[in-house]
């Protein structure tokens, strides 16, 4: 009797088809051909579902099922702010927040927004909601029972959630955060990179997606895959949103990043006669009161009543004993009703004019759109909603603007083809790291003079600069080099000013400040975990701060636009800027008994039990992997702002990505993948992309069968 002995190709052929045998992906009479028969979700080992379902609807409700699982505490806390009755539910904490949403109208305008949708998308949200609902009902313990109160969710909480989300992007780009109550985050920022066949190693396009947000809240971001017969893409969403905000597929990907666009104006107005001045009459506002509820320690509740004020420009506030009227867009005016079904379009275009034409719905109010795709194009899109206005620069509307007068109101916004966009450029590369459209590629493809001065600002700050300079170094960037690039630490601040620091604090300093100057002259410029010097050097850069609120009085040459990669530089005042290092020094010895100490020991990587060196470090130390941190008990601080979802991508044919969700894809209590990516983010590593099924199941935690 002969033995058979098969090949080890063979071998493992027919080893990976038993494996998908035994998970139920195939069934005898169709070995080879994987088909969606249930609708399910797939848990990889990192905590990421992949969602194979049999219709749009299936998508919607276990996409919802999904975010609950993982982050269903921070969801209802969420939406019930979106509703406006987070003091009812949780105290007089969230007053503020609920007054926001009252003044707004979120949870009131949520119902047309869902009147708005198509029939399909309506069918949409209502699976979506159902899907959190249905979790919620199953899975009664895993929610905490002081959120079960927002429960059932409806898809108008979702659409009321939308506009409370888009409010606090535009808002505080557009200059309104100051007198909405918002607490800005520490730069609310990105990085975003497409590379051109003509500048990559390969021959085949890439995408760097890099947001920059909290890593708390509503800025927290949640990665999955959903995958129908309608669609197949990967990528991240904010919490709570029901589709995916940053994406690829196997023929393109995008991202975003925050723009420099003013789609918020504040005005002052005039009050008279219990109305306000406009055009030389007094005009009424339009009243309305609200009752909102306030949860007692007790359990009772008190009930504060709200008057709500609108004037032609929108809804009022009082700031420091004036009346103040928010007009933005978006959301209060040309609501972007159809931005869920402009997301779900531009995740299943398969090609550049497919992808255009989704974009070309102008349903997105905020964000730049940076692409790339398998045939090799690539697009920077300065993307929004830009009031049309009749005069003013920038800065002009960035301010509080009069009131009383028909000529600062504006009614209408520019059209999408008005939008500076960069298309497949020479340089082969676009970029954006919150700068102004202007610096989108270099040679400079776009002119500020060929659109309207208040569209965007004239600024390109120091983490742009990196940005541009790591592009330029060399005419080719291989995927492994984007990687390495995305990681990079080197302070572009030091570069412009190291040297004059060191040489004023040898000549005008004290012993300890030369001490200093000695330790920064030793120092690699970089803020990895073990660089010795750069502690010194930000601590420095406080002090000036501190002294003269912020830096860009200390340059002997400020920013220039005809300079725009080399500016600023140098510094204006060698004595106060020995005097600042001393200053420093002085702190960080007390503090840390050395000038010396390395980064890391002292800047953390924690969430949950895991406490890491970081590296990385501020915006405005001009670094390109970035990371804010708080102060902690014991003396050192830890992340709480910076790189959150990182996917580096190459179009090659099959698609090949690495991605990282740096604190973990989860905040449920006692889940496992809540800071389970830190160690990776600790060592600047990435994560393969899993999206086929024998992928998938070679590393399954656990199979959800609906």
């Amino acid at each position: 009797m002969r033995s058979l002995t098969l090949h080890p190709k063979l071998l493992g052929l027919f080893l990976s088809l038993l494996a998908l045998f035994l998970a139920g992906f195939i069934s005898i009479r169709s070995i080879g051909i994987s088909e969606i028969k249930t609708n399910e979700i797939l848990w990889d080992t990192w905590g990421v579902p992949h969602i194979f379902a049999k219709d749009r609807e299936s998508v919607a409700r276990l996409f919802g099922w999904s975010q609950m699982q993982n982050h269903g505490n921070l969801i209802l806390q969420l939406y019930g702010t979106a509703r406006g009755r987070a003091a009812e539910y949780w105290g007089k904490n969230y007053l503020d927040a609920d007054k926001l949403v009252r003044i707004m109208s979120f949870a009131d305008s949520a119902p047309e927004w869902y009147q708005k949708q198509s029939p399909t998308f309506r069918q949409y949200l209502d699976a979506f909601a159902a899907g959190m609902n249905d979790y919620a009902k199953q899975n009664p313990d895993k929610i905490a029972d002081e959120l079960k109160v927002v429960l059932p969710i409806s898809a108008t909480d979702v659409l009321a959630y939308i506009q409370l989300g888009f409010f606090n992007f535009i808002a505080q780009t557009g200059g309104c955060g100051k007198v909405a109550n918002l607490e800005r985050s520490a730069g609310m920022g990105s990085n975003a990179w497409a590379i051109a066949r003509s500048h990559s190693t390969t021959k085949h396009a890439m995408l760097l997606a890099n947001p920059h947000l909290a890593w708390s809240g509503g800025q927290t971001w949640f990665e999955a895959q959903l995958k129908s017969p309608e669609i197949d893409t990967y990528g991240a969403t904010l919490v709570g949103f029901p589709v995916l905000g940053i994406a690829f597929n196997d023929y393109l990907g995008w991202t975003h990043t925050n723009n420099t666009i003013d789609g918020c104006d504040l005005y002052k107005l005039s009050l008279a006669d219990g109305g306000y001045k406009f055009d030389g009459q007094v005009r009424e506002f339009e009243t309305s009161r609200k009752t909102i509820k306030i949860k007692q320690e007790n359990g009772s509740f008190k009930e504060e009543l709200l008057v709500v004020k609108r004037s032609i420009h929108g809804p009022v506030v009082e700031k420091e004993g004036e009346a103040i009227a928010i007009r933005i867009v978006g959301v209060d005016r040309f609501p972007a009703y159809g931005i869920i079904e402009q997301l779900w379009n531009t995740a299943k275009a398969k090609n550049f004019t497919e992808f255009q034409a989704a974009l070309q719905q102008h349903q997105l109010p905020f964000f730049n759109v940076i692409y790339g795709d398998r045939d090799g194009h690539i697009m920077y899109l300065f993307n929004g909603y830009v009031p049309v206005r009749n005069f003013g620069d920038f800065n002009y509307w960035q301010g509080i603007v009069p009131g009383d007068t028909s000529a600062t109101l504006w009614e209408k916004i520019h059209p999408f083809s008005d939008l500076p966009k960069v298309i497949d450029p020479p340089s082969g590369w676009v970029q954006n790291c919150n700068d102004p459209p202007w610096s989108a590629t270099f040679p400079q493809q776009l002119n500020p003079k060929d659109f309207p001065p208040y569209i965007a600002p004239q600024f390109m700050s120091l983490r742009a600069q990196r940005s541009v300079r790591m592009l330029q170094e060399s005419p080719r960037i291989s995927f492994d080099k984007l990687i390495e690039d995305k990681y990079s630490t080197r302070l572009e601040l030091s570069d412009r000013i190291l040297n004059d620091l060191i040489a004023a604090a040898k000549q005008y300093g004290s012993p300890l400040a030369r001490q200093a100057a000695d330790v920064l002259q030793k120092w690699d410029r970089f803020a990895d975990a073990e660089s010795r010097g750069t502690l010194l050097f930000q601590s420095w850069v406080e002090e000036i701060k501190s002294q003269r609120g912020n830096l860009s009085g200390m340059f002997a040459t400020p920013w220039d636009e005809s300079n725009p990669l080399t500016t600023p530089k140098s510094l204006a005042d060698p004595r106060t800027v020995a005097l600042a290092l001393e200053a420093a020094a002085t702190k960080l010895q007390t503090a840390y008994g050395a000038l010396d100490v390395p980064w890391g020991n002292v800047m953390r990587l924690q969430r949950g039990k895991v406490d890491l060196p970081a590296n990385g470090g501020g915006d405005q130390l001009g670094i390109f992997r970035v990371l804010e941190f708080e102060p902690i008990p014991d003396g050192r601080f830890r992340a709480v702002f910076g790189d959150t979802y990182i996917a580096a991508i190459e179009f090659s044919n099959p698609i090949k990505g690495k991605i990282l969700n740096t604190y973990g894809n989860a905040t449920q209590p006692g889940s496992p993948h809540i800071g389970d990516q830190l160690e990776l983010a600790a060592r600047k590593e990435l994560r393969f992309v899993w999206r086929s099924q024998p992928e998938i199941v070679a590393h399954l935690e656990s199979r959800q069968v609906f």
